[in-house]
């Protein structure tokens, strides 16, 4: 269920970007149809300057919002990659501290193996079906319980196990955020008026455009360059999904040195 959430996910920024391309473009060859159904003194020099003027205030707003969406997504998705990076090299420094501990952490290091493996498949459910960012108990409750249950020997073993405790809780609450941040960040409200403000900009470039070949591709080219940040938005809203998709190198690696 959770695998089919997320390919729905990805499906819906692609029909999104598609909606908008054709809200725009739609817009524009509706405002030229209006055009022919206006009389000549809606279409003088003064009405187009006038509209001109109008249509900069709402072409400012919708640009600074625009931006302020791709700045919000694109800043989330490199906290994200951030976090997958350092989560990948705490878990290598773990299956460290727990081979300095002794040949006794052979069942923890095994379940670190597991919980990693299963954290990879859920990460990225394109490489493997499974669960997206689905909780493991593996790292919620057997991989804490097979570092408690170490008994150690002398200060050495002592001083490992409870730095071994304090990353296991340490990774288990980074598990947590990656899951809570698998929630969308997008404000669809936001995204919504913005797609409001540009159909009714290109309403108004449609009003006052001859209707040539020329200018209907150029706003068609327009279109699909607004839809195409539309998409960008949506997809990096996706980063562990979706055609920009966080790399699972760091973490794959992590799990090819665990356990040496």
């Amino acid at each position: 269920m959770e695998l089919r959430e997320s390919l729905d996910a990805a499906m819906s920024a692609h029909l999104t970007a598609l909606a908008v391309f054709a809200c725009l473009f739609g817009a524009a060859l509706f405002g030229m149809r209006i055009r022919a159904w206006l009389p000549d003194h809606h279409l003088n020099t003064e009405a187009k300057d006038s509209v001109r003027v109008a249509m900069a205030t709402v072409a400012t707003m919708a640009a600074l919002v625009l931006g302020l969406l791709v700045a919000s997504t694109k800043g989330t998705y490199d906290a994200e990659r951030n976090e997958t990076t350092q989560l990948a090299s705490r878990i290598i420094y773990l299956d460290r501290v727990l081979a300095m501990y002794g040949p006794e952490t052979g069942a923890a290091r095994s379940e670190l193996r597991q919980a990693t493996a299963g954290m990879i498949d859920r990460m990225w459910p394109e490489e493997k079906k499974s669960a997206v960012l689905e909780p493991n108990d593996k790292w919620s409750e057997a991989l804490p319980r097979a570092i408690y249950s170490l008994a150690p020997g002398d200060d050495v073993q002592r001083a490992l196990k409870a730095q071994a405790a304090r990353m296991v809780d340490d990774l288990g609450q980074m598990r947590w955020l990656l899951y809570e941040q698998a929630e969308t960040s997008v404000s669809r409200a936001m995204l919504l008026v913005v797609v409001l403000w540009l159909g009714i900009l290109f309403l108004s470039i449609g009003l006052f455009a001859p209707p040539n070949g020329t200018v209907i591709i150029a706003l068609m080219l327009s279109a699909v360059s607004v839809s195409g940040a539309i998409y960008l938005i949506l997809e990096l809203d996706l980063p562990y999904g979706g055609m920009i998709s966080i790399s699972s190198h760091p973490m794959r690696l992590a799990l090819s040195h665990l356990g040496q």
